[in-house]
């Protein structure tokens, strides 16, 4: 099968609105609101993965979302039980919760339960992440890194991520915590991938032609650095101010689109 690229992904900076309009958890739920739909909360991430897993569930049922389970992989060795492979086997759409990113990767990397999430993808399931779970969609993640801070060498600790989207990074919370220095930083490490930012209670959706449109209340931030003409980046000594040129960056609002593939709006 050819490997797909883009397309089936909602991606949300974090911190969205689950108590008033609720607007990106309505624009979900629009998609996998038929009867026979099959929503997975995955709580991987999360340190109170029961409490989460029960309010995003309620949440979902409000909004006329007929059938929601909950992924419990606390252990790696769950990652491995058939139950689990199963409920991502008969998904329309998986939903991975905030947290901890890294403990994503760490528990379900290589296991029979990632290979039946990119199987999965693949075939056309819908993949939606908020704050660690929207980090862990590319094949690169950003791990930590500092906030409010200018861009400084070797800052920055990053992993592979789940590669759902290829050719990307995506920060999140970003306005919100001062993270576009370390966005900088990956750019100017890695610049033949783009940056994306995302605010909180703001998404970008994703489709099969390489274009994302935003959603929500704040902005998306598009870091370009394939026309970066210098950098000192392979020159500076760890944790010394990066100096990068001709870096191209985009700000996006509600309803915007932007192409990935040709990297223009």
């Amino acid at each position: 099968m050819e490997e797909k690229l883009y397309g089936n992904l909602i991606i949300i900076g974090g911190a969205e609105d689950k108590k008033g309009d609720k607007s990106i958890l309505k624009e979900i739920s629009s998609y996998i609101n038929h009867e026979e739909s099959h929503l997975i909360i995955a709580t991987v991430a999360s340190e109170i993965p029961e409490e989460l897993g029960i309010e995003y569930k309620e949440i979902f049922k409000e909004l006329n979302v007929k059938k929601v389970s909950i992924l419990q992989v606390k252990e790696r060795e769950d990652a491995f039980k058939l139950e689990n492979i199963n409920l991502i086997n008969n998904a329309s759409a998986v939903f991975f919760t905030g947290g901890d990113q890294l403990r994503i990767t760490s528990m379900i990397g290589g296991t029979p339960l990632y290979k039946a999430i990119h199987k999965s993808y693949k075939n056309g399931c819908i993949y939606i992440g908020t704050s660690a779970g929207a980090s862990v969609m590319s094949d690169t993640m950003i791990v930590s890194g500092p906030n409010d801070e200018s861009p400084r060498k070797c800052t920055l600790k990053m992993a592979p991520g789940l590669g759902l989207i290829k050719d990307v990074i995506i920060d999140q919370h970003f306005a919100q915590r001062g993270r576009i220095g370390r966005l900088l930083v990956a750019i100017a490490q890695n610049p033949q991938i783009i940056g994306i930012g995302i605010d909180e209670d703001t998404a970008i959706i994703v489709n099969d032609k390489a274009s994302f449109r935003v959603i929500g209340s704040g902005a998306v931030y598009i870091l370009d650095g394939s026309e970066i003409t210098k950098s000192n980046v392979s020159e500076q000594k760890s944790e010394e101010i990066l100096s990068i040129f001709n870096i191209r960056m985009h700000v996006l609002k509600k309803d915007d689109k932007f192409d990935l593939s040709r990297r223009i709006l």
